[in-house]
């Protein structure tokens, strides 16, 4: 290709890159999607001419920082600032407007009407419209919801109105609404600046994607740092508080609750307005149809990001994944289909992270409750390794649960929590999933280990040999739940006597494993029996030996470990 630096060149016989007419395109919107599409064409098309136009402040920031930054865990607002118009312009010669409101589009024109904030509207033409709007904290239609004191979190200038607030009022108690990433984040947050949170969640347990034994251990964390979780609780409007100060919370049970503070964080619906006016398709919950190149029903209009829906690389059905990871990817992809390059979305699986009060919750790929209303074959088990080997200082325990088709033994989904090395663990999953690997694969996986690191059965090598012992028909999987529909079979506790009496099953026969061949006749042969120890592993010693000597076991899956995450302390209903 030649290069064009220099006027004296311009003899030079341009290259077919170089001789494609100049096209225009713009991006409405910047963040994860816009900003990386408009770099990405940049690096794919020198010559043409972007323009981003954003509607905020900001063209580019990192949104998913906000709670820390709320925290004063990041102490400066600039940290979170990623790029700026000046950078893009210098860097990429990219046209970057910020306070610039697309309100209207001319699908038959190819113009869009933009209405800026220091100036007159104008017609934007365009020969490639990228559409990458986000998605707006849901408010809902409660009595009092515009009260000052309660607010969303989503941008920059959202998180300056809440530290002023609680710097001008001298917040000490605050409610946040809603347990899902956001919410345990800015929880954590408030915490960490001293002030008394409550966390109301309308549903049975935080995090809901997230199966419910799987989020025990993050569920005991919250109540343990001396937050007041409130779990299937609903809040039914806000009142101004005592002689004006500060703020009650009211519930449907008719009891209220005082706080200085109200931060809504129940989850985000697409910006369509755009769309919706301009006539584009949308999907069943309002996201903005798009097919494998992220082209919307008009076919010179793209759309990334959280307001779209996509396949889900799973089920093939129609989804809507609000994360920043998908949202990049989507936003190159389009750039490298305007450029003219063949490119496909491979879908999403809904690989997540969330951090709070000392534990890491990570999943990937489906949970349970959605195999089920799929009707999908599966199986699940658990595993309840260290995160590195147990010699070396500091190994904690990573709970791990995967979930696969009893057909073929493909990944389906995976959970884990605890302390160190989790989202690792999913990491290498989420990578599986998308190569539609089986739990043979992962039982032969090949992974790094060092005593600091790991282990040389790393735990995705152990949850992968769980289940292909399964799948070959060398350890039967029962669960806790199958349990008590079984009144025929018995249930055989192989941990030592001083754990029985430390953390009681409900077992009617205990028989330590090491005393276990010497006492095979106290044993019953006409009826199947369940095994059970700490984690499992001693139970699957012990089921690979009752088998051969002609007794019907199986594992109960997860031991001690997940019946404990299955059954916690009860609380009550006003307090989850």
């Amino acid at each position: 290709m030649a290069l064009h630096s220099n006027p004296a060149h311009d003899h030079v016989n341009p290259s077919p890159e170089h001789a494609k007419a100049r096209k225009t395109t713009v991006i409405v919107g910047g963040v994860a999607g816009g900003a990386s599409c408009a770099a990405r064409l940049r690096r794919n098309d020198e010559h043409a001419h972007i323009i981003v136009l954003e509607r905020g402040p900001y063209v580019s920031f990192a949104n998913c920082g906000l709670p820390y930054y709320l925290g004063g865990v990041i102490e400066k607002e600039e940290a979170l600032l990623l790029s700026s118009p000046a950078f893009f312009k210098r860097r990429f010669d990219i046209d970057v407007r910020t306070g610039h409101d697309v309100v209207a589009i001319d699908r038959a024109a190819r113009t869009i009407r933009v209405q800026p904030d220091d100036g007159p509207d104008y017609e934007l033409a365009y020969d490639a419209l990228v559409l990458s709007p986000g998605a707006q904290p849901i408010r809902p239609p409660l009595p009092g919801i515009d009260l000052p004191g309660i607010f969303s979190l989503r941008t920059v200038p959202d998180s300056n109105l809440i530290k002023q607030w609680i710097a001008r009022h001298k917040v000490r108690r605050a409610v946040v609404i809603g347990g899902g990433f956001i919410g345990l984040e800015v929880v954590e947050n408030l915490h960490h600046l001293g002030i008394q949170v409550a966390l109301v969640e309308l549903g049975e347990q935080v995090m809901s994607m997230i199966d419910r034994e799987m989020v025990q251990p993050m569920t005991q964390a919250i109540r343990a740092a001396g937050v007041d979780l409130r779990l299937r609780t609903k809040v039914s409007g806000f009142e101004p508080g005592a002689r004006g100060r500060g703020l009650k919370v009211g519930f449907a049970d008719g009891s209220q609750l005082d706080t200085d503070m109200v931060i809504l964080a129940v989850g985000v619906s697409p910006e369509n307005g755009l769309a919706q006016a301009a006539g584009l398709a949308l999907g069943a919950r309002g996201h903005i149809s798009v097919d494998a190149r992220m082209q919307t029903s008009d076919p010179h209009i793209y759309a990334v990001g959280d307001a779209v829906e996509v396949r889900c690389a799973l089920t093939g059905q129609r989804v809507a994944v609000p994360l920043a990871g998908p949202a990049n990817r989507q936003g190159r992809l389009v750039a490298d289909v305007i450029a003219g390059k063949r490119r496909g979305f491979r879908g999403v699986q809904g690989t997540a992270v969330c951090g709070a009060f000392g534990l890491t919750l990570a999943s990937t790929g489906l949970n349970e409750r959605t195999l089920r209303n799929l009707r999908i074959p599966y199986e699940v088990v658990y595993a309840h390794p260290l995160n590195h080997v147990g010699y070396y200082p500091g190994a904690t325990t990573i709970n791990m649960k995967l979930l696969y088709d009893t057909t073929d033994g493909r990944v389906l989904g995976a959970q884990a929590v605890g302390q160190d090395g989790v989202e690792r663990r999913i990491d290498v999953i989420a990578m599986a999933i998308q190569m539609k690997a089986s739990v043979f694969d992962l039982e032969e996986a090949e992974l790094c280990y060092a005593p600091q690191y790991g282990a040389a059965k790393d735990p995705v090598n152990l949850v992968g040999m769980i289940a292909a012992n399964a799948m070959r028909g060398d350890l039967p999987i029962t669960h806790w739940s199958d349990v008590g529909d079984d009144a025929a079979a018995s249930i055989l506790d192989v941990r030592t006597k001083e754990e029985v009496e430390k953390d009681r099953l409900p077992c009617e026969m205990h028989i330590p494993i090491d005393e276990l061949r010497a006492r095979l006749h106290e044993l019953p042969a006409d009826k199947p029996i369940h095994v059970v120890c700490g984690v499992g592993l001693r139970a699957y010693n012990a089921i690979r030996m009752l088998r051969q000597h002609g007794y019907r076991a199986s594992l109960l899956s997860g031991g001690f470990s997940t019946w404990s995450h299955l059954n916690p302390p009860e609380q009550s209903a006003a307090q989850g």
